[in-house]
């Protein structure tokens, strides 16, 4: 939100990108993780789990600050930053498709 403040009050949008992808990525990625541990806290004490979380975590706090590095004019920096963070979040995906899939097919 500080982020999209600031560019309102500036009247700079150039990092409308980075602050797409902190909402999509934060918000809605991290809310579904949620929505699914809330009914199934079993499936979260699992060293899959932990990982997926870490891994999670960590790529996304690395994806936010290349993106900014990106908008911000220093493309060379961030772009394989956030290539290697973009890995890592879709291997945090698939760590959560692992976790969730003894649920799906109806296991608890």
């Amino acid at each position: 939100m500080v982020l999209g403040n600031g560019m309102g009050a500036r009247g700079d949008h150039s990092q409308m990108p980075t602050h797409a992808h902190l909402m999509l990525v934060d918000w809605v990625s991290f809310a579904i993780f949620g929505f699914f541990f809330h009914p199934f806290p079993e499936r979260g004490d699992t060293l899959l789990a932990r990982l997926h979380f870490w891994l999670a975590q960590a790529s996304y706090i690395v994806f936010v600050i290349a993106l900014y590095l990106i908008f911000s004019g220093q493309p060379d920096i961030g772009e394989p930053i956030a290539g290697g963070a973009s890995i890592g979040l879709l291997l945090s995906m698939v760590l959560f498709a692992l976790v969730a899939l003894p649920v799906v097919r109806g296991a608890r």
